[in-house]
């Protein structure tokens, strides 16, 4: 990532008012004013460029998504109330009746359950690939293939999938590449460079970093995210002008709190592999991660997630969580605040056994969302609940 797009993220803002404030203000409106009637004409007719309704268009969500954009190289977005909204938005605004979604399986348990129970009732079909086999990818694709989504780092088990392969697929067979980018953040990797025509976030996560709003969003060509705009400003899952601005501010500190949630990761991944109560652990920038080169290759830092097995199973697990004293047990991740969370039992509960266990979330399973608290208190509480 150039340094640019971190400064134009920081100094884009809204115009300001003739109050000249410095930092951007909060437009909490549902619809907006004219002159006259010819200019309220024109606004409905797109022949000009102007705000009619927030469920539309909104100042301050405009401010976020351009800060977004500028993150992700991206020319265009369209901001959610929730990282759902943006996914089901990505996927709808462009797949048919009788279309093939071509998906990697280990994703967030949401997202699974609408490609698997929603998009079948479109009569949308669906197969699902394993991460790391890149030669499956290809031998799945159908005539009716529309689009193919990924998540790098999965969701929760860290596969790494090459993006520059993905690209590579997806151009070949003229198919839309839709990446889920929210473990990495546009400061960990931006998949526009390497072909995604979309890139969606739960804006809820890193983005906002503190656990406080609800918020997500799509970027990515401009012509493809207006498909995206009316889908979205017909079925109306908008984005608060309030959360917006709030998110806004948060992508003011991205950069900075990215670095010392990866560092933190990295350095509690490197102290806790060979521990003897886990069987296995899984961070992108450790060596023993299995797609280790593809995550140097293409990630600038290792993101703040990691996890690990513990011999235990499913007891060992849950005697873990009750053990701890300082990491949170919430159903979040991305936030200022270490959390601990065991995948089997809550995100990824309503998979079946034979589901969980094809995308490697294990009874044992344990994810640490890093947060910004010093590292060895961190650890230590991490340690101790091992014990």
């Amino acid at each position: 990532m150039s340094h640019h797009r971190i400064t134009q993220a920081i100094r884009i803002r809204t115009d300001r008012t003739a109050e000249k404030e410095h930092s951007s203000p909060l437009f909490l409106t549902s619809s907006f004013c004219y002159d006259d009637a010819e200019e309220m004409r024109a606004a409905f007719a797109d022949e000009i460029d102007a705000n009619i309704y927030s469920r539309f268009s909104n100042p301050s969500v405009q401010e976020f998504i351009d800060r977004m954009c500028a993150l992700e190289g991206a020319e265009a977005g369209f901001a959610t109330a929730s990282g759902m909204a943006a996914v089901v938005g990505s996927f709808l605004s462009f797949l048919k009746k009788g279309d093939h979604l071509l998906s990697c399986s280990s994703i967030f348990g949401s997202t699974h359950t609408v490609i698997t129970k929603y998009l079948p009732k479109f009569g949308i079909e669906y197969t699902y690939v394993p991460a790391g086999d890149q030669t499956a990818w290809e031998a799945a694709i159908r005539p009716n293939t529309k689009m193919i989504y990924l998540e790098t780092p999965t969701n929760p088990g860290l596969d790494i999938i090459d993006l520059e392969v993905a690209g590579l697929l997806a151009r070949r067979h003229n198919l839309l590449l839709n990446v889920d980018n929210c473990f990495a953040t546009p400061i960990g990797q931006t998949p526009i460079q390497y072909g995604a025509d979309l890139v969606v976030h739960s804006a809820t996560k890193w983005l906002d970093g503190q656990g406080r709003v609800l918020g997500g969003i799509v970027v990515g060509k401009k012509e493809l995210i207006h498909e995206i705009y009316l889908f979205c400003r017909s079925t109306g899952p908008a984005l608060s002008p309030f959360n917006a601005w709030v998110l806004s501010r948060s992508l003011e500190t991205l950069d900075v709190r990215m670095e010392r949630h990866a560092g933190n990761a990295l350095y509690i991944a490197q102290k806790l592999e060979g521990h003897p109560a886990i069987a296995s652990l899984r961070y992108p920038l450790l060596p023993s991660h299995p797609q280790h080169e593809i995550a140097k290759k293409q990630m600038l830092n290792g993101g703040g997630i990691l996890c690990f097995e513990l011999k235990g199973g499913l007891d060992a697990g849950r005697t873990f969580l009750n053990k701890l004293k300082m990491l949170s047990m919430t159903a979040n991740l991305g936030d200022t605040r270490s959390i601990a969370s065991h995948p089997a039992s809550t995100t990824h509960a309503k998979l079946s056994p034979e589901e969980r266990a094809a995308v490697g979330i294990t009874p044992g399973l344990i994810r640490i969302s890093v947060g910004l608290e010093h590292r060895d208190d961190i650890l230590q509480d991490i340690i101790q609940a091992l014990k």
